[in-house]
């Protein structure tokens, strides 16, 4: 049988600690086999096109799956032509012999909040288990009474605690049933947006992204990044996004 498959998708302009933090923590939780990390090629939410072309954004993020086996870097959007929208992604998955029951869509609380604007909803939660994890003002425990109309379907998830609710054996597997996991794990306040505006102004991205992402964005002078400005120093914090 196919492991059960996280997803995680997303801009990843750049990939940084935070996005890592959620893929790995939800693999922990669900015993996932792996974790899929999926470059957009055009993200239908974001106002503007991505700072770094996709090649770049893909070479990223694996850099920074290669030091997880259960992460894996997919170019499963790269080919697409348009607008990125998660129903195609899970059905693109789901061609490949996964049932819907075992893939697990990963997102932020902040995102899932506005569900409801989603292409294809709500037929879209049909196609996967979505993973909804906490974010800084943004807590998943808050969601059933944000969307009354999906509490029924959510089960909350702390950590630890998917033993207790058998998530790592076969029952979720065996009912078929697809569900909202609301996950409560903290992951570091970071974003995108500023890793950009560090780059840019020439402060150190140490704490920010792994030290493979750090040396290629300065490589390649990504971001307006100084390509020879030594990896280093400070983290500053922000929200996870991009």
């Amino acid at each position: 049988m196919a492991p059960r498959t996280g997803v995680l998708g997303g801009t990843f302009d750049p990939i940084h600690l935070g996005h890592l933090a959620v893929a790995r923590r939800a693999a922990d939780a669900f015993g996932l086999g792996r974790v899929l990390l999926l470059p957009s090629r055009t993200p239908p939410h974001r106002p503007v096109d991505p700072s770094a072309s996709l090649f770049h954004r893909f070479a990223m993020v694996a850099l920074a799956a290669a030091a997880d086996d259960r992460l894996v870097a997919s170019d499963l959007e790269m080919g697409r032509a348009g607008p990125s929208y998660t129903a195609d992604t899970l059905r693109a998955l789901g061609a490949t012999g996964l049932g819907a029951w075992q893939i697990f869509f990963l997102i932020g609380a902040d995102a899932f909040a506005e569900i409801a604007t989603w292409r294809e909803y709500p037929a879209v939660l049909d196609l996967a288990h979505f993973v909804v994890c906490s974010r800084p003002g943004a807590a998943a425990a808050a969601l059933p009474a944000r969307l009354p109309d999906l509490a029924a379907r959510m089960i909350p998830v702390p950590i630890p605690g998917a033993e207790a609710l058998g998530l790592r054996h076969s029952d979720v597997t065996e009912r078929r049933e697809t569900r909202v996991f609301l996950l409560d794990c903290a992951t570091p306040d970071i974003s995108s947006t500023s890793i950009r505006a560090h780059a840019r102004a020439g402060r150190p991205l140490a704490g920010l992204v792994p030290p493979e992402v750090d040396d290629y964005i300065r490589r390649h002078g990504l971001y307006g990044a100084d390509d020879g400005a030594a990896p280093g120093g400070r983290p500053a914090a922000g929200n996870l996004h991009d």
